[in-house]
C-alpha cells in the first residue's frame, strides 16, 4: 500500500484529497500544527477522521519537518499547508510569505537530505499570474503577482521548479484556479455570498456586504482539482500544470446564481462595500487547462454554475 503525507490535510483541498486517496487504497497521514488540539472539522465533515493517522508538523521547523518524513516514510507528500487567504495576506504579509516559502523550502530541503524517492506536490495558484488582460494563462504565461499571498506562491513555484532542475527531485506543482465546495469557511467570498443568501432566505434581515463585484474568476469544484493533484504524481516525469475549467464569470454572476437558488433577487440583498476593496486586485482570471487535459486525461466537469448550486444545496441541507 502507498504512503500519503498530506501538509495541512484540514484545509478544503487537504480533506477531499484524503477521501480520494483513502478511497484508493493508500495509508494517509495528516499534519496540522497542533494534531492533539485540532478538531480537523472537515475531516470529520467527510466521515475519514479515523482512517487517517495525525501527526502535528511545524513547516517552518526544519528539524519537524524532518522527523515527520523520518517517521511516516511517505511515498507521496502533497504540500497544501499555509495561509490560503488573499485578502488577509494584505494584513499578514510576514507569516503569509514565511508560512507558505519556508515551509515549502523546508520540505524540499528534508526530502533532499534523507534522499528517498518521494514525489511530492506543490499547491500553486493562479494569482501568480496577476492580470492576465482578456488571455488565459498557461503554463508558460509570465507571474506579475498582486498580493503578499501571490508573491508567496510565486516563490514556492520557483522553489520547486529549481529543487527539480538542480537535484532531480519529483517535484510538481499545480496551478490551480479558484476551487469551491461546501468546505469553504466563510471568510472566503463564495462561501460567504452562498451562506448569506441562504439566511435571508430564512428570514434574516441582514445584508451582504461585498467589495468590488466587476471582478472575473475561473471557478471549479474542489474536489475535481484534487484529482488533478493526484494524476500529476503518478506520470513518469515531474511537470507544472494549470488547472482551471477554462471559464470565467463576474462576481456578481456568481451572487446572482446564488440568491436566484434561493428564489431572491440578489438585488435588493447585497451592498458594496468600499472597506472591503483590496490594495491591489485582479480584474479578470481565466485559464487554460489544454495540457492537464492532454497530458493527465482530466477536464473540469463542473462549472460556476454547477459549483453555485451544490454549495447551497449543501448549505441548506446542514
Amino acid at each position: 500500500m502507498k504512503k500519503a503525507l498530506i501538509c495541512g490535510v484540514s484545509g478544503q483541498d487537504g480533506a477531499y484529497l484524503a477521501q480520494l486517496l483513502l478511497n484508493k487504497d493508500y495509508i494517509v497521514c495528516g499534519t496540522s500544527r497542533d494534531a492533539q488540539i485540532s478538531s480537523f472539522q472537515n475531516l470529520v465533515r467527510l466521515g475519514i477522521r479515523d482512517e487517517l493517522k495525525l501527526e502535528s508538523v511545524a513547516l517552518t521547523d526544519f528539524r519537524s519537518v524532518l522527523q515527520v518524513l523520518v517517521k511516516i516514510k511517505p511515498d507521496e507528500v502533497y504540500n497544501l499547508a499555509g495561509q490560503s487567504s488573499v485578502g488577509l495576506s494584505f494584513e499578514q504579509p510576514v507569516e503569509t510569505l514565511e508560512s507558505i516559502s519556508i515551509g515549502t523550502l523546508n520540505l524540499l530541503e528534508a526530502i533532499r537530505f534523507i534522499d528517498a524517492p518521494i514525489k511530492l506536490y506543490n499547491a500553486g495558484s493562479s494569482e501568480c499570474f496577476g492580470d492576465t488582460g482578456e488571455c488565459s494563462a498557461d503554463e508558460t504565461t509570465p507571474f506579475r503577482p498582486r498580493s503578499p499571498y501571490a508573491v508567496a506562491k510565486a516563490t514556492a513555484f520557483w522553489q520547486f521548479a529549481n529543487y527539480r532542475e538542480a537535484y532531480g527531485l519529483f517535484a510538481c506543482s499545480g496551478i490551480l484556479y479558484n476551487h469551491e465546495s461546501p468546505l469553504r469557511p466563510e471568510r472566503f467570498v463564495t462561501q460567504k455570498i452562498v451562506a448569506t443568501a441562504c439566511r435571508i432566505a430564512q428570514g434574516s434581515p441582514e445584508k451582504l456586504h461585498l467589495g468590488n463585484i466587476a471582478i472575473q474568476r475561473d471557478w471549479g469544484w474542489a474536489p475535481e482539482y484534487v484529482e488533478a493533484m493526484y494524476l500529476m504524481l503518478q506520470q513518469e516525469q515531474p511537470d507544472d500544470y494549470v488547472i482551471a475549467t477554462g471559464e470565467s464569470y463576474k462576481l456578481e454572476e456568481f451572487v446572482a446564481a446564488a440568491f436566484a437558488c434561493v428564489g431572491l433577487d440578489w438585488r435588493d440583498h447585497v451592498i458594496t462595500d468600499s472597506s472591503l476593496l483590496r490594495p491591489s486586485e485582479i480584474a479578470f482570471s481565466r485559464g487554460n487547462p489544454a495540457k492537464a487535459r492532454e497530458k493527465l486525461g482530466w477536464q473540469a466537469q463542473y462549472k460556476m454554475y454547477d459549483v453555485v448550486q451544490m454549495m447551497v444545496k449543501a448549505y441548506a441541507g446542514d
